[in-house]
């Protein structure tokens, strides 16, 4: 799906897993028709709806990541355009909508995932990094073994010093 056609729980689920050092979790509320998010943003803690597509509580996340912000209001000639650079982005990027928010936000994709991004997973998941995984799915190749230990296993309390 291209960038440039994302809007509504599209382009907020989208906002969200681009957020990969804020959000920890995505969920679906009402059906399926809302983002839900779990995470800690600088200190601010979040748990609930995520719906940066209208409200600018929820973009000002972006907001705080812009390194350089070149915004234009949607005038009769075309629509609103913002050319910025973000945190950790892929230099500037340009997006364009009938409103700045959203042109603000799919600029801010597009300099995370590029011009075009997969379907959304519509199940609960986790962000590990720029990947979301499932909650509760089998992970093949995860191991987790316990570290050496001279003393003895990793939780082992053994008896007291003498």
């Amino acid at each position: 799906m291209k960038v440039a056609d994302l809007e509504g729980l599209a382009l907020d689920y989208w906002v969200a897993r681009s957020l990969h050092d804020f959000v920890r979790e995505i969920q679906f509320t009402e059906s399926g028709e809302t983002v839900a998010i779990r995470g800690n943003d600088r200190g601010r803690p979040w748990d609930g709806r995520f719906t940066p597509s209208i409200s600018w509580d929820a973009a000002a996340a972006v907001l705080e990541r812009a390194r350089r912000l070149e915004m234009r209001e949607r005038t009769e000639d075309g629509p609103a355009q913002c050319v910025a650079e973000f945190e950790g982005g892929r230099g500037a990027v340009e997006g364009r909508a009938d409103s700045l928010r959203v042109a603000l936000l799919r600029a801010f994709v597009e300099s995370r995932f590029g011009d075009s991004v997969d379907e959304m997973l519509r199940e609960p998941q986790m962000l590990v990094g720029v990947t979301a995984r499932r909650i509760g799915e089998a992970t093949a190749g995860d191991v987790f073994e316990d570290l050496p230990s001279p003393d003895g296993r990793i939780g082992d309390i053994q008896s007291p010093p003498r």
